[in-house]
């Protein structure tokens, strides 16, 4: 993985891992998941129509043959991931659903090597196999050793295997189309299915409070929208299985901005498994870099 293709996914990682406190404060300060989800999506959809109409802008139709493909990804990378992740985090606390979405680089990976034919050498399983230690050492040091498969525990696991198909199966539509192109065809074919959440969205947006207005702007501009085109872009620079590898850092910022945002304060345990989860990443894209991927 080259500078640029770890910088882009790096600051992408970032803003994803604020977004789960975010979705929390805001579903605390009043919004229902579905209306939450619907706001954030109408935000972005917004952002990449302005984005298109600008003037100057030249923006690329989908062709023919792509149509349904483009669709289905924006259903399973944006409908279901989202609709996993917040009503997954009804009941899952902001930390330990980044490290439930962390998991997605194994199945990424695994996607990859059957659908890409990306090879991972040694160094490559080694790290995702580290790093998943890593994320399973936060799991029980967030929820403690009575963790059990709760529905919103599935509800991210689902989120997690869904967006693994969507980072994968995307990638050879970057030979055809720019990364933003591609992310606003996603984005605006994902929020179609969030409209069944419309009725009693008005009711909840003035009964919530400044703070819960505040995140779903965020969440609806930066990680929804920003970070989106900037892991598209990572994604078509790099190995799909290289770049979500970075996911394993996600936790590590999930429970940090939890910790200063919610007060929900990691134990030891969380801490060291973030530390084993950055040794995955190392492992994957410096030493795996050098015996095995070859960033295209």
């Amino acid at each position: 993985m080259n500078k640029k293709v770890f910088l882009l996914a790096f600051i992408t990682i970032i803003i994803w891992g604020s977004t789960f406190a975010a979705i929390r404060a805001s579903l605390q300060g009043g919004y229902s998941a579905g209306h939450l989800v619907l706001i954030r999506f109408l935000i972005a959809s917004s952002i990449f129509l302005i984005y298109a109409l600008w003037p100057g802008v030249q923006f690329q139709l989908p062709k023919k043959e792509d149509v349904i493909k483009i669709l289905a990804l924006g259903w399973v990378g944006i409908s279901i991931y989202h609709i996993g992740v917040t009503f997954g985090e009804l009941t899952v606390e902001a930390g330990t659903a980044g490290m439930i979405i962390g998991s997605a680089p194994v199945f990424t990976s695994l996607i990859a090597v059957i659908v890409l034919k990306e090879k991972l050498g040694l160094f490559g399983w080694a790290g995702l196999f580290v790093g998943f230690i890593g994320i399973i050492l936060i799991t029980i040091g967030t929820t403690g050793q009575s963790f059990h498969i709760s529905e919103g525990a599935l509800f991210m696991l689902l989120a997690a295997v869904a967006t693994s198909v969507f980072f994968v199966f995307q990638k050879p539509l970057f030979s055809r189309y720019k990364p933003i192109e591609l992310t606003a065809y996603f984005t605006w074919a994902g929020t179609l299915p969030f409209f069944i959440f419309f009725p009693g969205l008005f009711e909840d947006i003035q009964h919530a409070t400044i703070e819960a207005h505040l995140s779903a702007i965020y969440v609806g501009i930066f990680p929804a929208a920003i970070a989106y085109v900037m892991w598209a872009t990572a994604l078509s620079l790099g190995k799909a299985s290289s770049v979500t590898s970075m996911m394993y850092v996600e936790p590590v910022i999930a429970i940090f901005v939890a910790w200063l945002w919610l007060r929900e304060w990691p134990s030891t345990l969380s801490l060291i498994g973030g530390i084993i989860a950055i040794s995955g990443v190392i492992i994957v894209n410096w030493l795996g870099s050098r015996k095995s991927y070859v960033t295209g």
